[in-house]
């Protein structure tokens, strides 16, 4: 017979199974934990023509970093009206994936990386300056571009499609300054002290794109650069009509009332638009509905050119 020690042995030994079960069995009915869903994907998919895997890969990142300027135009033709621009997720996704429209930074990156948080990709919002087009001996650019950076094993990649017409159609890695190759242009990324210069090869030379802050900011910090962007007097958007997008065979840049066509071969074109040329380019290359409320604007903006 066992004594009361090899009892009480045996006891604690099946209380331990016990436990040890409950706890295998509590885990197997826990539900999976999937990323918090903060946009609609089914529509997102459905504006951009994506209908692949659901997962947090590169290839999955790559192949929305193509689709997304292919689809949802860059512009910020709200400000150019004068009309601020509100940056709210709800006001985005009603602009962008529901009523056909486009955006700048703040509204196409901001998109982007909610649905990338949904997809289970690791995510954090960057800002610098944007480069391209000025002086590079000029007076500092404001910092008031938004950008993404993405970590997927390891490895850090600059998500950026909210950069008008030299928006890189592929993510960029970071950490190396090697050239990399996109579907329609060659870029390079320099890292710095303090921030990361992305360059463009055109015509044999390297121009600069943007620089980009290493350090992450706050989502407060969009809030007050976007105000900058729209409402201030001296911010290129009040000034300036631009929309661009980034199709797979071609990159459209409208500048005011010019038009620039430029194929993946490299080739380029322009064309000088009226008043009346511009709404229905906006329709029929960007997939943008013009507002008749816009064609005063228009007006203003070509009559200036003639001027």
């Amino acid at each position: 017979m066992n004594s009361h020690q090899q009892i009480a042995r045996d006891v604690a030994v099946a209380n331990d199974r016990n436990d040890l079960q409950s706890r295998i069995n509590a885990s197997w009915a826990a539900p999976v934990k999937r990323p918090a869903q903060e946009v609609d994907l089914d529509a997102y998919f459905a504006r951009i023509g994506y209908d692949g895997p659901r997962e947090a890969t590169l290839e999955v990142l790559q192949a929305l970093h193509a689709l997304h300027p292919a689809n949802i135009p860059f512009e910020a033709i709200d400000v150019f009206n004068d009309k601020p621009i509100n940056i709210s997720p709800e006001r985005v996704d009603q602009k962008l994936i529901h009523g056909g429209r486009g955006g700048y930074c703040f509204e196409q990156n901001g998109l982007f990386r909610r649905v990338l948080r949904s997809l289970g990709f690791q995510v954090e919002g960057l800002a610098g300056r944007v480069l391209w087009g000025y002086d590079p001996n000029g007076a500092p650019r404001p910092r008031c571009h938004m950008a993404n950076r993405v970590t997927i094993d390891g490895e850090a990649w600059l998500a950026d499609v909210g950069l008008g017409g030299c928006v890189p159609t592929a993510p960029l890695l970071l950490d190396v300054s090697t050239p990399q190759v996109t579907p329609h242009d060659t870029y390079r990324v320099t890292k710095g002290e303090h921030s990361y210069l992305t360059e463009l090869e055109r015509d044999g030379e390297w121009k600069a794109v943007h620089e980009v802050d290493i350090a992450p900011v706050s989502d407060i910090d969009y809030e007050v650069m976007n105000w900058y962007a729209s409402d201030h007097p001296e911010s290129g958007f009040c000034k300036t009509l631009m929309v661009a997008r980034s199709a797979p065979f071609a990159r459209f840049t409208l500048l005011n009332n010019r038009l620039t066509i430029r194929l993946v071969t490299g080739e380029e074109e322009q064309h000088t638009l009226s008043v009346g040329d511009i709404p229905q380019t906006l329709k029929d290359i960007f997939g943008i509905d013009p507002d008749p409320a816009w064609r005063w604007a228009f007006a203003r903006l070509v009559n200036h050119s003639h001027g």
